[in-house]
């Protein structure tokens, strides 16, 4: 799409449950001998360098050179990609990148409102919801944690989906005990309260993600070891759905919903429970026999309960301190942390956007990305780098690197905008980004121009062979965030990264 017209530890583990988790246990029945059976399972690539071009040219099996391996190694034990705008940022391509390097790959919070594309060695598409981007990869395992609220019938369509198109899950998916259930009518009140909202509305992708955590932070919720107890899963069940009804009329409840829903659990109760594990000890097992984990943020920090743009947020905490609260593992243990920026800025639903870009300039920037929301189909909202809220995020989570995504897709236009600074109406800067909508509403944004480089750089793999005013960009960003940019995205595919 061409948009040139745009101006603008080894502590042993209880074995009392291996007979119920036979997908997952082996050996002598712990969960930490699951890793014993992946190092055996993996496979050092040989490389025979026939030429005489220098090392950095030789690449393994996903396109990494020995830059990228030099980048990759370097990270910590326990290390973390996060999002830094408003969510769609990439992050699955790094994590699945990332992966052949680490044992776990974990999620900490969210649910399938999370919506993670990556590609396979083949180049075939996949849209993540609720499992870990890592599933691609086959010696990594895969964690969801207590953090995360979990829809079972998505959950179960999705690693169906992934079986059917040759991606084995048994045995490579962990579920915390801990994690909420979130059922269907979660999901319709979802759309209930967006309606009584009106005009106000927030904008979710009516998963029922709000009302689910509602419950959880209510404390009626049920969670995934209360399938374990069948006896007293329909009378819980049964005080969650009254309560919604009492709520909002428009939810039609009765006793034909409760039976056909204890039903509907009891069967998947059954098919969950290979998945079911105390995954906090689990974590903390695997980190202390030091077992790389890399820990998956869903949305972004943009949309944090605390300290994004609320209310128009997502109802969990996708920063830095949702690992620990959504992992059970303690802050010490967290190292690296990369943080994953569009070239440009998008957002989903309502809410403020101070780099917005409206009208015809939009669109085109949106087709050229192919800005469409991976979990809803939505069209994203579209507009400049916004360097003021890329600061925040980066203050907040305090990230060691970052991964600039779909720098191609800015390739065409003659200049680009960066949003350098918010002012007042009197024209004095903001120090930070504010709390205060109504203040958002009214700051004007300061923006430098940057040439553009108007050729195609999606081929490009050595950052020294981008066009001078690429290179420029990506500098000027690492100077105004205080942050070096250490990946740069130049397509979708695996193999479109550029380590710098």
């Amino acid at each position: 799409m061409n948009i040139s017209t745009l101006r603008l530890d080894s502590n042993p583990i209880t074995t009392a449950t291996a007979t119920h988790r036979n997908g997952i246990l082996g050996c002598n029945g712990t969960y930490s001998c699951r890793f014993n059976q992946f190092q055996q399972r993996k496979k050092t690539p040989s490389v025979i360098v026939c030429s005489t071009k220098p090392l950095a040219s030789v690449v393994d099996h996903q396109g990494v050179n020995e830059s990228g391996m030099s980048r990759i190694e370097s990270l910590s034990q326990v290390s973390g990609v996060l999002g830094c705008q408003w969510g769609d940022e990439g992050k699955g391509k790094l994590v699945d990148i990332l992966a052949k390097h680490f044992d776990i790959v974990a999620r900490c919070q969210g649910g399938a409102n999370a919506g993670h594309t990556i590609y396979n060695s083949e180049g075939k598409k996949f849209a993540l919801h609720l499992v870990p981007s890592g599933i691609l990869n086959e010696e990594t395992l895969c964690v969801i944690g207590n953090g995360v609220v979990v829809h079972l019938p998505g959950l179960f369509k999705e690693i169906d989906g992934l079986e059917a198109n040759g991606v084995s899950c048994q045995g490579r998916i962990l579920v915390s005990d801990r994690a909420h259930l979130l059922f269907d009518f979660h999901q319709e009140i979802d759309g209930l309260r967006e309606a009584e909202l009106a005009k106000s509305f927030i904008g979710t992708t009516k998963r029922g993600i709000g009302p689910c955590y509602s419950s959880k932070v209510i404390r009626n919720g049920l969670r995934v070891s209360d399938l374990r107890h069948m006896d007293t899963f329909p009378q819980k069940l049964d005080l969650l759905l009254s309560d919604a009804a009492a709520r909002f009329p428009g939810f039609k409840y009765g006793p034909d919903m409760l039976r056909e829903e204890v039903e509907r659990y009891k069967k998947f109760a059954e098919r969950l429970e290979p998945f079911v594990a105390d995954t906090v000890h689990f974590m903390n097992d695997a980190i202390s026999q030091k077992k790389k984990i890399l820990v998956e943020g869903g949305q972004a920090t943009m949309l944090d309960i605390d300290f994004g743009t609320y209310p128009f947020v997502t109802s969990s905490s996708p920063s830095a301190g949702g690992i620990c609260t959504g992992l059970g593992i303690a802050p010490r243990v967290v190292g690296d942390l990369v943080g994953v920026v569009k070239a440009y800025t998008t957002r989903v639903g309502s809410g403020p956007f101070p780099t917005e870009i409206m009208g015809k300039g939009g669109d085109l920037l949106r087709f050229a990305g192919q800005e469409f929301g991976t979990t809803t189909g939505r069209p994203r909202r579209c507009g400049w780098l916004d360097i003021v809220a890329l600061r925040f995020c980066c203050q907040i989570n305090g990230f060691a690197s970052l991964n600039l995504t779909k720098l191609d897709v800015l390739s065409d236009l003659p200049e680009i905008q960066l949003g350098v600074t918010y002012r007042h109406p009197d024209g004095s800067a903001l120090n930070s980004f504010p709390s205060d909508l109504r203040l958002l509403e009214q700051i004007k944004v300061e923006y430098e121009v940057l040439p553009g480089w108007k050729s195609d750089i999606s081929s490009i793999r050595k950052y020294t062979d981008l066009p001078k005013a690429a290179r420029e960009y990506v500098e000027r960003i690492e100077e105004l965030v205080g942050v070096p940019i250490h990946y740069i995205g130049i397509g979708p595919g695996r193999d479109a990264l550029i380590y710098k």
